[in-house]
């Protein structure tokens, strides 16, 4: 073997000709020539060639695969034996009708031997004999011979069969109670084993639930099911797929990837597609099964599945709280924490260059998890907020304390608002790009904004949210509608490069609601639950409900649970992190801290009164401060309309009357110069907002 290799490296190192008698090349011009090891003719390629395959398996290739896996077969163990001891008078009874039955096939068998069966048949032919020719004393003398040997057979087998019995009588008798028990179980298995036959079993061959155990074979059995596997002549027939790992333990549930035969013209599109009755044949939820295909980045191919499936529901439970509320500040330049996804892996949303939508019925956590993109900007000094709440409630309120411009509601003041928001937006957005334009390639290398550009120009980051967009769209007329449709387009579609994050929420993300055009420019899409999967397309893209992408299978119990697709393949099942309202409210007032430390409070954030008074823990009259709220875009407005709007901000105003509201505001220290007012031509009666601002107190006035 030694010389064998030998003589391979000489003929080696002989394919390589040294002409010395040619000046040395310099360093740089030397080219070395290096034999593959893995040549087809090459005799070390055995040997020196590494193997691709790693060493251990995958459930051993970590102590947390190790731990979880030995556990799961302990509980497969405890399983099998709680099962089998459930059924023990089962087992019992079968096992008594079993050994009777072989007791029967054991006496039926042992007869012929005990009776001496084998020397029957000579002593019949010779008895036959005899009665044809009676004078033959020679065959009368054989017979009589025959007939004798066979009767001490019978006797002697007999008596051996008749000694054992007594010996095992005895020794029962003789025998402890533990002994007894080993030497029924001695007699009773091998009589039971004899006289189940070919069909009846002693013990149940049970298949565990998923929760316990999984194997291949219900892989196999569900997807030749669900149509991806054809069908052989009989039951174990049939192509069947090559787990490339697992099934093994994987967190809360069984983690398996494997490959499609080929010939059966199915492609991992074809499994994600079919995740519903893939569910179903497993006994699971489809919730319960995420599918994904591996791509080739990843070691996979076309026909490559990677196939989770959680013992339970993973998207319930106690909600996990926003890491964000025990951070001072964020860069909104980094990825924000959104949730966790069904193995509880932290899920992060880089929003920089990006635009987002939301959508899903109401109810649902919709706007909760909306919040949480524009709570990370507000840890950033540096990032402007331009908010707009088509439904005018209570969930935006707080932004007064550090929104650059804030619309609530859908009236027409605030329709108004809206339009006006945005021409200033576009206005900003052509402003910047002037100044970026203008900027020498070493400052702004790809005519983007920097985070250096930020700080030095004065550029903050623009967060544009805009919730319950259906509702700005319904209250306006055609005309208007269409222009401020083609505005948010500009600015979701050209905003990225200028530093604009587009974040816009529906309830009803139809063509009428929200404009397929606008829908299709935004990149990062997120969908609670809806009725179908045709809404579900709508938020999340044309056809990715047919990829695996469907928000239609959340429950009601799913709140702030749904579907994040961030690219043309990409998308995930994300359980939202939770930040209620006085968590919200109470990032808003630091938000609010930190602009006013870094001069970065502007706009309508500076001037709002109740603002102020939030943060310098000035207490004014509820009634009054809601008034000033759903007044802050107009200067008049008749009562009617006020109680209106409060009852939208708070559903405690739903049983106030004008006369309520007349002596809650007289005792909040408003004096009205005039009880009627003039809108639109109509005289009623109403109130004006210098009235109301009039009744706070000076020092809150100086404190802005």
């Amino acid at each position: 073997m030694t010389d064998t290799l030998a003589e391979a490296a000489i003929a080696a190192l002989d394919t390589t000709t040294l002409d010395f008698s040619k000046p040395p090349l310099p360093d740089s011009a030397v080219t070395v020539t290096v034999e593959a090891v893995d040549r087809a003719d090459n005799p070390l390629a055995d040997w020196l060639t590494v193997p691709d395959l790693p060493v251990l398996p995958i459930w051993a290739r970590s102590w947390q695969s190790i731990q979880a896996n030995t556990i799961a077969l302990g509980r497969l163990c405890l399983w099998h034996t709680r099962y089998h001891l459930l059924r023990t008078p089962t087992y019992a009874f079968r096992l008594a009708w079993l050994a009777t039955r072989g007791l029967w096939r054991a006496a039926r068998g042992l007869w012929p031997t005990l009776t001496a069966h084998d020397q029957t048949a000579p002593v019949q032919a010779l008895r036959a004999q005899l009665k044809t020719t009676p004078e033959d004393v020679e065959t009368a003398a054989r017979y009589a011979l025959a007939h004798r040997q066979r009767t001490i057979t019978r006797r002697w087998r007999w008596g051996a069969a008749a000694t054992a019995v007594a010996i095992a009588t005895i020794g029962w008798e003789l025998s402890p109670l533990s002994l007894k028990a080993t030497m029924a179980a001695a007699t009773l298995i091998p009589l039971a084993h004899l006289g189940r036959g070919d069909t009846a079993q002693l013990l149940d061959n049970p298949t565990p639930p998923l929760r316990v155990d999984m194997n291949a074979q219900q892989l196999n059995d569900a997807l030749r099911a669900a149509g991806l596997l054809k069908n052989g002549r009989g039951d174990d027939d049939g192509p069947r797929v090559t787990c490339v790992m697992g099934p093994v333990r994987d967190g809360r549930g069984w983690s398996v990837i494997f490959d499609l035969p080929k010939g059966g013209g199915k492609t991992a599109a074809d499994v994600l597609a079919r995740r519903t009755t893939i569910a179903a044949e497993l006994g699971v939820d489809e919730i319960q099964v995420i599918a994904s295909r591996v791509r080739a980045s990843g070691g996979g191919h076309a026909g490559r599945v990677s196939l989770w499936v959680a013992d339970d529901d993973p998207y319930l439970g106690d909600p996990n709280p926003s890491p964000l509320v025990k951070l001072d500040t964020f860069s909104v330049w980094d990825p924000i924490p959104f949730g966790q996804d069904a193995r509880g892996t932290r899920i992060t949303v880089p929003i920089m260059w990006q635009s987002l939508f939301f959508g899903g019925l109401p109810r649902r956590g919709k706007t909760f998890t909306q919040r949480l993109m524009t709570a990370a900007g507000l840890l950033d000094p540096y990032v402007r907020h331009y908010v707009a709440d088509g439904k005018g409630g209570a969930d935006w309120m707080p932004m007064k304390a550090v929104a650059h411009r804030l619309v609530m509601g859908a009236e027409d003041d605030a329709v108004e608002a809206l339009k006006a928001m945005l021409k200033e937006l576009l206005a900003e957005m052509e402003r910047r790009f002037v100044l970026l334009r203008g900027l020498p390639v070493s400052v702004c290398p790809e005519g983007k904004l920097t985070p250096a550009i930020v700080e030095k120009y004065n550029l903050p980051i623009i967060f544009i949210t805009i919730d319950e967009l259906q509702e700005f769209f319904t209250a306006m007329e055609k005309e208007d509608r269409d222009q401020v449709i083609n505005d948010l387009c500009r600015v979701a579609r050209r905003g990225p490069a200028a530093g604009f994050v587009f974040n816009a929420a529906s309830q009803r993300p139809d063509a009428e609601s929200v404009p397929t055009k606008l829908r299709e420019i935004i990149t990062l899409r997120y969908c609670t639950q809806v009725v179908d999967q045709t809404s579900s397309d709508m938020v999340l893209g044309k056809g990715k409900a047919a990829q695996g992408a469907d928000a239609s299978v959340l429950s009601e119990e799913h709140k702030g649970t749904g579907v994040l697709v961030t690219g043309p393949a990409s998308f995930v099942t994300v359980r939202a992190d939770f930040l209620d309202g006085p968590a919200f409210a109470d990032l808003c007032q630091r938000g609010r801290a930190l602009r006013q430390k870094h001069g970065q409070l502007t706009g309508d954030a500076v001037a709002d009164i109740t603002a102020t008074a939030d943060q310098i823990g000035f207490t004014i009259a509820p009634v009054l401060s809601d008034c000033l709220t759903v007044m802050r875009h107009t200067a008049r407005l008749h009562t009617v309309d006020l109680l209106q709007r409060l009852e939208n901000l708070d559903e405690d105003y739903g049983d106030w009357d004008a006369e309520r509201l007349a002596r809650e505001l007289e005792a909040a220290g408003v004096k009205r110069t005039t009880k009627q007012v003039n809108i639109g031509g109509k005289n009623l009666a109403g109130y004006r907002r210098e009235d109301l601002e009039a009744a706070v107190p000076p020092e809150l006035l100086d404190a802005r």
